[in-house]
């Protein structure tokens, strides 16, 4: 249904939210599930609507406008009152659910399927590039599940929150098309000797993932990467890509990107360990749907079993396997 005259439909206030916090147009669309080109018509159609400018873009950069900054705490109170008024009246509010990267699979999966499994619930995407992140963002229920290595968490954050094994997801290497080991099918471990790999280090987002790679490539003469500038979509990837040459520890499911190969590890295969998470206490027909999806996807892709020449740390698999026989 189209607003009435005078009015503001609050799906472009919500677009506009997205920006404001982001202010990265990229980031904005990932969060909101939609293409940037689609957040940018939002953006352009509500800065029409209401005959203002709402943020300077430049080449490197995205910043609030002055009438921005004016409708930031009214665009705020509009939606929270919309979320009132759809628990006023039994529909309850949609649920925020991150799935780390727009490529990754695992989680991506979960939703579709809680969705197919709640069809009344709206259960919307975001995106916080690591679970470290969203982990702040649950316990302060700004965000209400998300995915990823649990066990890689601080204890104060892991104190407020609770997980539901999904899988052990095989681990992988971008590299270069033309890099040393690009032509390999699978990548042993003991090849990436003398190599620098990109995982993250330095982004406050995703430390439970840098510290996943140190763990790997102790003792194996692997080095991770100084950090590098937050890399988030596809275009960013490859100009990180083009301007490392290092190689970036992933998952087996990672998106293509051009001009790189993607290649699984192996001797031994090192497993990311992937788990539901949420925050304790909260209590949502969409978290029943999300660990109803997350069970039925690790049954019937035996996401949680483990291959002999599996590779895990100790603490990881205390977690995954002390939470599978409780649940």
């Amino acid at each position: 249904m189209s607003a009435h005259p005078g009015t503001v439909d609050p799906r472009l206030l919500c677009a506009f939210l997205a920006v404001a916090e982001e202010l990265h147009f990229t980031r904005a669309a990932a969060r909101l599930f939609v293409a940037q080109q689609a957040l940018s018509r939002d953006i352009r159609r509500l800065e029409r609507e209401l005959g203002a400018e709402l943020f300077v873009r430049t080449t490197r950069q995205v910043t609030l406008a002055p009438d921005g900054e004016r409708l930031l705490p009214y665009a705020r109170r509009v939606l929270d009152a919309q979320d009132e008024l759809l628990a006023a009246f039994g529909q309850g509010r949609p649920l925020l659910v991150d799935l780390n990267s727009p490529g990754l699979v695992t989680g991506r999966r979960v939703l579709l399927r809680a969705r197919e499994l709640a069809p009344e619930q709206e259960l919307m995407a975001r995106y916080e590039s690591g679970l470290t992140g969203a982990a702040v963002e649950l316990l302060a229920g700004r965000l209400d599940a998300s995915f990823g290595r649990f066990a890689g968490l601080a204890p104060a954050l892991r104190a407020g929150l609770d997980h539901q094994p999904v899988r052990y997801e095989p681990m992988a290497v971008v590299l270069p098309e033309d890099h040393r080991l690009a032509s390999l099918a699978a990548v042993p471990l003991d090849a990436l000797a003398g190599e620098a790999v990109y995982a993250g280090a330095g982004n406050p987002r995703t430390p439970e993932w840098t510290d996943l790679a140190h763990r790997l490539f102790a003792g194996r003469g692997v080095r991770v990467a100084p950090p590098a500038p937050l890399a988030v979509g596809e275009e960013e990837f490859q100009r990180l890509m083009a301007r490392t040459r290092h190689p970036i520890l992933a998952v087996v499911d990672f998106p293509a990107l051009p001009r790189t190969v993607l290649r699984p590890l192996v001797d031994p295969v090192p497993l990311s360990p992937v788990s539901l998470v949420w925050r304790k206490g909260l209590t949502h027909p969409g978290i029943d749907a999300l660990r109803r999806a997350s069970a039925e996807a690790a049954a019937a892709e035996q996401w949680l079993g483990r291959p002999a020449d599996g590779w895990i740390p100790a603490i990881d698999a205390d977690f995954m396997e002390t939470r599978s026989r409780a649940s």
